[in-house]
């Protein structure tokens, strides 16, 4: 397999040594990168078995989940959200799994839509899903003060999604969801597509065409070596800069400033004002350099990084009632302060061997 190497030279510069003691202010990481964004897996399940993700030979239906009392309570949830919001965090996105799976999930909504900044400012909640529940729970979410949502689709014709989610879901129900989250007020909805080289590229310039003017922001992924399950080889990427390419041939593009600080997502502009696409690059061009998230699985572990192996357990200093909020931030952040990760620089050449969590379990 051919190396690749990304230079980057944000992360080049001298390591601070973190100071373990009593935090003074939000914390930052080895490379300087604060806390902004908390992604929180709700649930370990899911009712999709895409090849990228949750293979169906390796998830099948002898396949041992989580039990529910392992499961972080949405109290639980609440009061590590609010002690992550103290150390930095502006940004909450649910994930799974499929979210949507967990019972009462708006109660939940309800209760993150509550938390307030140090400033008195209300936190940015958006939530990931597959789609496939979305129809029915979009205006209760939105009812419980979720603002946005993004929704995995990997193609529109209905015979290539039915193979790629392999549990022969229609592409139309994912697309009322998503009629269903516009009608609602959750927008921009966002729409993600993995896309791999030789399964589903040939539709990328399906799913462009049907989401132009539509006020749907289209997002290309690269196919990522997430997990230790999906058979990923670089020669199944399509590398970015190809897609750009390819759609520039039959829409002409302009490129955008990003949005926030840490954005995953290069953003580009259909000249005509029809809209706007993302191309979210972690492997040729990798953004560890401006990485500001973390990821709170669904048993309550803190990792670092989407590829870490190796996360640090919460849940039981949480239900520990010796422990104070600001116990669980000095926690938090003194792990935080010694965080060094920056797998897609160092892809093939120093982590290809390397264990990796599954993505069902800490979300995308």
């Amino acid at each position: 397999m051919q190396e690749v190497h990304i230079p980057l030279s944000a992360l080049t510069a001298a390591r601070r040594s973190p100071t373990l003691t009593s935090l003074a202010g939000p914390p930052l990481d080895a490379f300087q990168r604060p806390l902004r964004d908390l992604r929180i897996s709700v649930t370990d399940r899911c009712n999709f078995r895409c090849g990228y993700c949750m293979p169906k030979e390796h998830f099948g239906p002898g396949y041992r989940f989580l039990p529910h009392a392992d499961l972080l309570s949405f109290e639980e949830i609440t009061r590590l959200a609010r002690v992550f919001v103290g150390l930095g965090v502006r940004k909450l996105r649910l994930t799974g799994g499929e979210p949507l799976l967990r019972r009462d999930l708006p109660k939940l909504v309800a209760q993150l839509a509550a938390l307030r900044t140090p400033e008195g400012a209300p936190l940015d909640l958006t939530l990931t899903t597959n789609g496939s529940l979305l129809a029915k729970q979009a205006q209760p979410l939105a009812d419980a003060g979720l603002q946005r949502i993004t929704v995995s689709l990997d193609a529109l014709d209905d015979a290539v999604f039915r193979r790629m989610n392999d549990v022969d879901f229609p592409v139309a129900d994912v697309l009322a969801g998503i009629a269903a989250a516009q009608a609602a007020g959750l927008g921009p909805v966002k729409v993600n597509m993995v896309v791999q080289r030789g399964v589903n590229d040939h539709e990328v310039e399906a799913l462009a065409a049907h989401f132009r003017g539509s006020g749907v922001v289209l997002r290309f992924i690269e196919f990522m070596d997430v997990g230790s399950h999906n058979g990923w080889k670089l020669d199944h990427v399509l590398p970015s800069r190809e897609l750009v390419e390819r759609i520039q041939r039959r829409w002409p593009l302009r490129a955008l400033e990003a949005s926030a600080p840490g954005e995953t997502a290069e953003r580009w502009a259909y000249a005509d004002g029809a809209g706007e696409l993302g191309f979210i690059s972690s492997v040729s061009q990798a953004f560890c350099g401006t990485c500001n998230r973390a990821r709170l699985s669904t048993d309550g572990r803190l990792y670092t990084c989407l590829f870490g192996h190796q996360g640090l357990p919460l849940r039981e200093h949480l239900r520990d009632p010796a422990n104070s909020d600001s116990d669980l931030a000095a926690r938090i952040g003194r792990h935080w302060m010694q965080r060094s990760d920056r797998y897609s620089v160092l892809r093939l050449s120093q982590t290809e061997a390397l264990p990796k969590v599954e993505m069902h379990f800490i979300g995308g």
